[in-house]
């Protein structure tokens, strides 16, 4: 299906309107459980975007004539207040079902984490008080649905969504489309191209401007290429896309970056997918497009280090590439093997040096504390760090998620609990090698190298004390 450009950028979704009163009625009103005042991680960031999943389903059931609206709690004041908006937006709406997709190109959502669940059954209680159906989408959703179910959700929507809530929407009546609605009968949307342009309109896109403007003098929007990453790391958790791979055209994907630099003017683009230029054939055919159509903007994005060759760098370069972020993890060769991460240690200098050369900043995903790693890793690791000096790096702690090999693996070290409260919690889950205390020492040091360029012997100091503590107690044990 071929995108009518012209006709979606004047698309506005208007419902039907109660002269008599303040209702503006929606069938389908969407939402989503990620609040940034409730991470302090992201509060530090300040880099929100639009939930991109739940966009992208709520165009999909407008273009089959159903009047929908959006609930959009990311920049609204956290706690109690949160929730009477919601409660607000559904009289406002009246709509016949509540839908709380979660946004599937965000890694927030993928992490499950303890505030966002407890936000999504807050949304339930009220919808379920007022008699209004509510579904959920998302990562916790599916590894959860049980829970969910039991927390007023009539159903939880597995695998890709856009068909699944599709059909819920047409069912009469709702409440007879209860529990799991899995994804055996629903392949997998091969042709993304076929999908509508997602329903940017039902943003509030100037608060979202707002907020990037004063925290970093630019304004910066999300897209994605693709859905799924054909590769087989241990760790990593895919509950909605699998391990298949599909991407848009690059042209398509070229169209939507002038829809957006047309309309919304961006200063920058972050592509949300978890590998991004896969092929380098579609990555010289973006390139091209990008330029043929006058599309060029700033992007950042994220792939691996084996995929980032000197051609393919180049590529991006010409594409309008600013930044690529590859989950590097580890710089010892012995853990990514036992990661099954299918990369070598040389692959990260040899990315690194070829982002460098094409003026591409370089961020490093580095991931401690998993089984087998001890202090001669965490050494290789932050030798890699000094020795390639990457323009930025985040830093993870090993995190079981369900239906991985390493959650397999380590069930019987988790403690009471599995899941962290925000993302900045860097909480040991399972019974590693070392405590989540020194695991967060060890950001804290190493961050400051990274980003502030100034070695805090306070800060490695820390690191050693603790590291010292372990091994005297595991020593005495």
């Amino acid at each position: 299906m071929r995108i009518n450009w012209s006709r979606r950028r004047l698309h506005v979704n208007r419902g039907s309107r109660d002269v008599k009163s303040d209702v503006l009625k929606a069938e389908v009103l969407f939402a989503h459980s990620n609040n940034l005042f409730s991470d302090r991680k992201q509060m530090e960031k300040m880099q929100p975007y639009p939930p991109l999943q739940t966009i992208l389903a709520a165009a999909v059931l407008r273009d089959a004539g159903f009047d929908v609206a959006l609930f959009d709690p990311t920049l609204k004041p956290p706690g109690p207040a949160l929730l009477e908006a919601f409660e607000a937006s559904l009289e406002k709406h009246q709509p016949r079902l509540v839908v709380v997709c979660e946004d599937n190109f965000n890694f927030l959502s993928k992490m499950c984490t303890v505030r966002n669940r407890e936000l999504a059954f807050g949304m339930a209680a009220i919808a379920n008080r007022l008699g209004i159906p509510i579904a959920a989408h998302g990562s916790d959703a599916t590894d959860r649905s049980g829970e969910y179910l039991r927390a007023g959700f009539c159903a939880v929507v597995l695998g890709e969504p856009e068909s699944a809530l599709l059909d819920l929407a047409r069912s009469h009546p709702i409440d007879e489309a209860r529990g799991l609605i899995g994804p055996s009968t629903r392949a997998a949307n091969a042709d993304l191209d076929a999908l509508p342009l997602a329903a940017w309109d039902l943003v509030d896109m100037e608060s979202y401007r707002r907020v990037w403007t004063e925290a970093h003098g630019y304004f910066s929007l999300n897209m994605a290429t693709s859905r799924g990453c054909p590769y087989k790391c241990n760790w990593c958790a895919k509950p909605i896309f699998g391990q298949k791979y599909h991407c848009r055209s690059a042209q398509g994907v070229a169209q939507e970056m002038q829809h957006l630099k047309t309309v919304y003017g961006p200063d920058q683009i972050w592509f949300g997918d978890d590998i991004f230029a896969l092929s380098p054939r579609w990555t010289d055919e973006f390139a091209a497009a990008v330029a043929d159509l006058d599309a060029v903007i700033p992007f950042r994005m994220q792939s691996r280090c084996d995929l980032m060759t000197r051609t393919t760098a180049a590529a991006l370069k010409r594409a309008g590439c600013a930044e690529v972020w590859m989950g590097c993890e580890s710089g010892s060769q012995k853990i990514l093997d036992a990661m099954d991460k299918g990369i070598r240690v040389e692959q990260i200098y040899a990315a690194r040096e070829n982002l460098r050369l094409n003026g591409i900043r370089a961020g490093f995903f580095l991931q401690f504390g998993y089984p087998g790693e001890g202090w001669n890793e965490i050494e290789a690791t932050v030798r890699m760090v000094r020795e390639t000096k990457p323009d930025d790096i985040g830093i993870s702690v090993s995190y079981p998620l369900p239906g991985t090999v390493f959650h397999r693996n380590v069930f019987r070290g988790i403690g009471p609990s599995a899941n962290w409260s925000d993302s900045a919690d860097l909480a040991m889950i399972f019974a590693g090698p070392y405590p989540s205390e020194f695991y967060r020492a060890l950001a804290d040091a190493l961050h400051l190298e990274v980003r502030e360029g100034r070695y805090s012997e306070a800060a490695w100091e820390r690191v050693y004390r603790l590291e010292r503590r372990t091994s005297r107690a595991e020593a005495v044990a």
